[in-house]
């Protein structure tokens, strides 16, 4: 048998950050991280309101996404998906990516990244 847990936990109890030192309209959840001791993938949800969206950047590690609600254009490289509800997308480690919200409602989706080391580097607003 298992040593480890089950973790169950409402977003509704989960904080949310505001995202504004990066760009406004922007917010995150940590729905599982490192303080449910996860060894090997964060979950998080973002929200990004209408007409709001990140700038260019990159992360050191992929990202595996689920669109929850909303659209966006989201340029991955130099290529921009416009994405939707139900959309899947994957942005490798290290590749350039930015959001725009195409959307009149909040543009909301699951973020899945690796347990490991990141940092986000903004390269142009």
């Amino acid at each position: 048998m298992s040593s480890e847990k089950t973790i169950v936990r409402s977003a509704e109890s989960i904080e949310i950050e505001n995202m504004s030192g990066i760009s406004e309209g922007v917010s995150r959840q940590i729905l599982l991280g490192p303080e449910q001791s996860m060894k090997h993938f964060f979950m998080r949800k973002f929200t990004m309101q209408p007409g709001c969206g990140m700038p260019y950047h990159t992360n050191e590690v992929e990202h595996q996404q689920y669109v929850l609600s909303g659209s966006a254009d989201v340029k991955v490289g130099d290529t921009v998906h416009h994405v939707k509800t139900g959309d899947s997308v994957y942005i490798p480690a290290k590749i350039p990516h930015s959001y725009r919200v195409t959307s009149e409602c909040a543009f909301e989706f699951i973020c899945a990244v690796p347990n490991q080391p990141d940092e986000t580097v903004i390269i142009e607003k």
